[in-house]
């Protein structure tokens, strides 16, 4: 007796052959080596340093630094007379993205974690929490990597672009420590459903568990509300924030290569989504 995979189950051609390519890439042990050292040093090491560090001729790694430069996994620059070798932020969630895809690890995720933070307290936002929210915003603008804008929306444009019933507050101790919130993607009838979301955390209380138990509220919420498709745009270089999607039953859609410019600079984003299992 014979069967067949169903369509929505069958890997494309095109996403097979460029997976393809990156694993490819990477089946030369030296090139593994040489993508972890080059990934592990955030401002970027120099083609004569990864030499040494391997052990072996510069003319060999500037090969094996070309290899991976050509599918994407690293950039290349030159200061002075050094040629300086950094990661691409991108390849560090596309290719666990492409594991992923072809390991069909992508059902659906159980939301959420059980391990939320004791101490953490969720509630609904209230009119005087905006202060808080707005200086919770600016702190995680501060960080370069958590939004494309540079300024605090006012009270009034925040206000009219969440959803009411979808904007929640974290405390500890009486003390407001982080929000989240969802926004409609769309005034059409039919995205009803669909919203964007976001979530910041106090400076001082990073690392908590603080985004993890916002979340746990949000998603869960907005299940009982019948939102049925939530979706966030993270910055490649904000593995953590990535990481806390995950976490809460987003998965990694892809990533959008220079996305939108923020103090002129061009960034990649990646899209997350959540599917609801309720609606």
């Amino acid at each position: 007796m014979t069967s067949t995979l169903p369509s929505d189950r069958v890997l494309p051609d095109n996403d097979a052959a460029t997976y393809a390519g990156w694993f490819a890439c990477l089946a030369e042990p030296v090139r593994v080596r040489l993508l972890h050292a080059v990934a592990t040093s955030p401002e970027g090491i120099t083609v004569g340093a990864l030499a040494e560090f391997l052990g072996t001729s510069q003319s060999t790694c500037s090969h094996h630094v070309r290899k991976l430069a050509e599918i994407g996994f690293v950039r290349v620059r030159k200061e002075r007379t050094a040629t300086v070798v950094t990661v691409n932020e991108a390849c560090c969630t596309g290719l666990p993205h492409a594991a992923d895809v072809v390991m069909g690890a992508l059902a659906p995720r159980p939301c959420c974690p059980a391990d939320l933070p004791a101490d953490v307290s969720v509630r609904a936002l209230e009119p005087q929490d905006w202060p808080a929210v707005r200086r919770i915003y600016r702190e995680g603008l501060a960080t370069g990597i958590a939004d494309f804008a540079t300024a605090v929306p006012n009270r009034t444009t925040l206000d009219a672009s969440w959803l009411p019933a979808h904007r929640w507050v974290a405390e500890i101790g009486g003390e407001t420590v982080g929000w989240t919130a969802a926004a409609p993607v769309s005034a059409q009838p039919h995205f009803a459903g669909v919203a964007e979301t976001s979530v910041y955390v106090a400076e001082g209380h990073r690392g908590r568990g603080i985004g993890k138990a916002l979340l746990h509220r949000l998603v869960t919420a907005a299940d009982e509300a019948g939102l049925w498709t939530l979706q966030a745009s993270v910055f490649t270089g904000n593995r953590a924030a990535v990481a806390l999607h995950h976490a809460a039953g987003y998965r990694t859609v892809g990533v959008r290569e220079r996305f939108a410019r923020r103090d002129g600079v061009w960034h990649d984003s990646v899209l997350l989504e959540r599917r609801s299992a309720v609606v």
